[in-house]
């Protein structure tokens, strides 16, 4: 049995997907560079245990309670 002819360019479907990636695709020199990403002000994860009422105390005041307690931090270590 013989095979009938190949077409050339192949499917209907993939002539339209590399016509539509021709017109939609951007320029490789346009891609700007990735960007480093780097720790916010060399901050660290940690896991830190607290007495309740202390972490209530900071709680109260709302959002931020993790920034009021590393500047409570700072004061008490005299890094400020």
């Amino acid at each position: 049995m013989t095979r009938p002819p190949m077409r050339r360019g192949g499917s209907a479907l993939d002539q339209a997907e590399a016509a539509f990636k021709a017109v939609t695709s951007k320029p490789a020199e346009a891609a700007p560079a990735p960007k480093t990403i780097t720790p916010p002000s060399g901050k660290e994860l940690v896991s830190l245990r607290l007495d309740r009422d202390v972490l209530e105390h900071f709680q109260d005041e709302g959002p931020g309670w993790q920034d009021r307690i590393n500047a409570a931090l700072r004061a008490s270590a005299g890094l400020e």
